[in-house]
């Protein structure tokens, strides 16, 4: 991804691909991007377990109706975090609730101490905490306003996926306008309006040519944006390449 030209790599908190339990794996993270031009984000993990598969759903919900399970949910993020003691991860991307969670008041209460117990541990380490829409009520462009507005959560940024916005609450363009200058990423994939695909940008049904307008006359200059785009069989590295200088092409193509 760095010969394709990418800046900004983000690293998900999957075990079997991160072990930020292994000290030896973590400091070998962390010497590549000390010895690299390209910043290094960090996605929190989704499951507390070395081994998933795509087959199994989400098991860690900082949202939880039992106390217990948003314990264990925070405790195992900030595992992930704590990395950034040799990593330099400047950002962590949270998950508030799992798919079709509903938005009521106990959600906001639950968001708003989770973003409030992670912040505290992430902030001093250099990391600034940043919210993702879901498929889901909780964290829609409006509720996610609604959660940062209610909780003062100023230094707190949205990284709006744009796979997600393209399925639910009214589509891109909508998003956008509702998170404004509180988008500070953006995770960039297209499908074709009924499922969440992750391909490639242009792929699919999403219009990149008005998406790009509107990153580089709507959004701050220094939004960053992640291609997260789903392992196809019979993939290479070149041909990973290729698609990448594709992608940020196609992402360039309105800039003035």
């Amino acid at each position: 991804m760095a010969r394709s030209g990418a800046k900004s790599i983000q690293v998900f908190a999957a075990r079997h691909h991160f072990d930020y339990m292994d000290r030896g794996a973590v400091r070998e993270v962390g010497d590549w991007f000390r010895s690299n031009p390209v910043e290094a984000t960090l996605h929190q993990p989704l499951y507390p377990d070395s081994y998933w598969s795509k087959h199994l759903s989400p098991s860690l919900n900082l949202i939880h109706v039992e106390k217990g399970q948003r314990i264990n949910a925070m405790d195992e993020v900030k595992r992930a975090i704590e990395s950034a003691e040799v990593i330099p991860f400047t950002s962590v991307v949270l998950h508030l609730g799992m798919r079709d969670e509903p938005w009521n008041t106990r959600a906001l209460e639950h968001s708003m101490t989770a973003i409030e117990h992670i912040k505290a541990f992430a902030h001093p380490l250099g990391v600034k905490v940043m919210l993702e829409n879901l498929v889901n009520d909780v964290t829609t462009p409006e509720h996610l306003m609604e959660i940062l507005k209610v909780g003062h959560f100023d230094n707190v940024g949205i990284c709006l996926d744009v796979g997600h916005a393209n399925l639910f609450y009214g589509g891109v363009q909508a998003a956008l306008e509702q998170c404004g200058s509180r988008v500070r990423q953006m995770h960039l994939h297209d499908n074709n309006g009924n499922r969440d695909e992750h391909l490639w940008p242009g792929a699919g049904k999403i219009d990149w040519k008005a998406l790009s307008k509107s990153i580089w006359t709507e959004l701050p200059g220094d939004v960053v944006g992640y291609l997260e785009i789903a392992h196809e069989l019979g993939e290479t590295e070149a041909t990973v390449q290729e698609k990448a200088k594709a992608a940020f092409a196609l992402l360039d193509s309105a800039r003035e």
